[in-house]
């Protein structure tokens, strides 16, 4: 029949059937024949939509970033939405009679928008480029206390900011600044590891001197020790040196006072023997020399004398006329007695 037609929305559609001013049908996902000519129809999407957005903004030092994201919502009350905009489907029932619907995700756009201006003109350009996670906790939380969202029946599902991004000059004025930052901290850790190292020779060079020191300390007490036993030795070769001198001028002092008193013993025997001649001589001084002669040739051997008798007539030369000696007597005195031969006991004879 003219004019009657077929309508079916996903589910994901809230659909709205008006005929004379009043709502006849509505719900999700519905499906139903209509007269056209006397029947407007309403469908509002309520599933997700992601809408992704970049803007430009200012900081706090008045430096540009730019702000790339996206933001997840839904339509949670549809009859609201549709109240405020145009949703009705054209004759075709497959597009809009209006632009409200696509007008939609950038007025969502712009509260956000509104709300990140205003959390990013508090912080500095280091620190807006560095605070994604701050500004999207502040900015969720405006959007979930928005007025304009909430009138438009409006959910925020969810909200990422993706990169806070400077100007080109001024991201290649903070790769230099950070690049120097980066070579200055690598020169930093050159010359920590240059003066590392030197420590490391220094503490190396410490460790030998130290065993240097100690090797020589421990041949000092070595030479120490070696003198003090030298010292010792002499010290005690001196003690006995020392002890041989004084025994040998204790010996000296002994054969001394040896010697002296030999020497008085022998003056006292001298005297003795002085004294005895003196009174031999004494007592012979006043005796017959011819009983002195007598007592001398006592006990002498022939021979004696013979000689004694010969001195005797040498004595009386001037009275003998003539003296006649014969061989034979010469030749006794002349010739030397046999020797006395003592016979052994016979025990030792055996």
């Amino acid at each position: 029949m003219i004019g009657i037609k077929f309508i079916k929305v996903p589910p994901t559609t809230y659909l709205l059937q008006y005929r004379a001013g009043k709502v006849v049908r509505e719900g999700l996902g519905l499906s139903f024949f209509y007269y056209a000519p006397t029947t407007s129809l309403v469908a509002v999407p309520v599933g997700s939509t992601d809408v992704p957005f970049i803007f430009q903004e200012t900081t706090a030092d008045f430096q540009n970033v730019t702000l790339q994201g996206q933001i997840t919502f839904r339509v949670g009350d549809p009859k609201r939405l549709a109240s405020l905009l145009n949703y009705t489907l054209a004759g075709n029932g497959h597009t809009y009679t209006s632009e409200d619907p696509r007008k939609l995700p950038e007025r969502v756009v712009h509260v956000v928008n509104v709300l990140a201006r205003a959390e990013l003109q508090k912080l500095p350009l280091r620190e807006a480029i560095v605070a994604s996670d701050v500004v999207v906790q502040a900015v969720r939380a405006g959007l979930t206390g928005s007025p304009e969202l909430a009138s438009l029946g409006l959910e925020v599902l969810g909200l990422s900011i993706l990169a806070i991004k400077p100007t080109p000059e001024t991201a290649r004025a903070l790769e230099a600044e950070t690049r120097e930052k980066l070579f200055r901290e690598a020169d930093e850790a050159v010359y920590a590891r240059r003066n590392s190292a030197v420590e490391q020779e220094r503490a190396i060079k410490e460790n030998e001197l130290n065993t240097e020191i100690a090797v020589e300390n421990k041949k000092r007490q070595i030479r120490e020790t070696q003198m003090e036993a030298e010292r010792a030795v002499q010290e005690k070769k001196h003690l006995v040196q020392k002890e041989a001198l004084e025994a040998n001028i204790g010996l000296e002092d002994r054969r001394k006072r040896f010697v002296e008193l030999t020497a008085d013993n022998a003056r006292a025997e001298a005297d003795v023997r002085a004294y005895g001649v003196t009174a031999t001589m004494k007592a012979l001084g006043s005796a017959d020399a011819r009983i002195l002669q007598a007592l001398a040739t006592t006990g002498m051997r022939p021979e004696q004398l013979i000689a004694f008798a010969f001195q005797e007539l040498a004595g009386k030369a001037d009275k003998i006329g003539q003296l006649n000696i014969s061989p034979d007597l010469l030749r006794e005195l002349l010739t030397p007695p046999p020797m006395k031969t003592q016979r052994l006991p016979a025990k030792a004879e055996a």
